[in-house]
């Protein structure tokens, strides 16, 4: 478990490609770049922080995160935006090290939370989420503004 690296940029595209392709997307949606990510993870105001788990030396995983906050808490949280392992190192202990990587810098720098969406059908990861103490927030749902209602919303 580390710290990701520009040299991971090509590996977490990729991990974000076989993401969109479990949770049965077409791959073609994806338009993130490894110049894109790049950019965001290490250029001059990156927002965007992420992780790697490897095997061997080299990445089999990532979790990719970015900071939020909590006005009832008065204090940041972290918001996961993707987990992924490739399904051939599943089961080896990468995706609960990523979790717990999480974990331990929301403690250490005094966060109050970790959060993450799942997809209903995504039975396994809730089962694994579930395993190290996560709950679903029953009473809330999702919701997102983009694409062209974005646009003429936000014109």
């Amino acid at each position: 478990m580390r710290p990701a690296t520009p040299t991971d940029c090509e590996a977490m595209v990729q991990f974000v490609k076989d993401l969109a392709v479990y949770e049965k997307e077409p791959v073609e949606i994806v338009r993130l770049t490894s110049e894109t990510l790049r950019e965001q993870l290490f250029g001059e105001n990156p927002a965007i922080f992420a992780f790697i788990a490897e095997a061997d030396d080299e990445p089999v995983g990532f979790a990719l995160w970015f900071l939020n906050y909590s006005t009832w808490e008065g204090a940041h949280g972290i918001y996961l935006e993707d987990l992924y392992v490739r399904p051939e190192s599943r089961g080896l202990g990468a995706g609960k090290a990523l979790l717990r990587e999480l974990a331990r810098t929301a403690v250490a720098r005094g966060y109050k939370r970790v959060e993450w969406s799942v997809l209903k059908w995504n039975t396994p990861s809730i089962e694994f989420y579930r395993s190290h103490g996560s709950f679903p927030m029953e009473e809330w749902d999702t919701f997102r503004l983009a694409g062209k209602a974005l646009e003429e919303f936000g014109a």
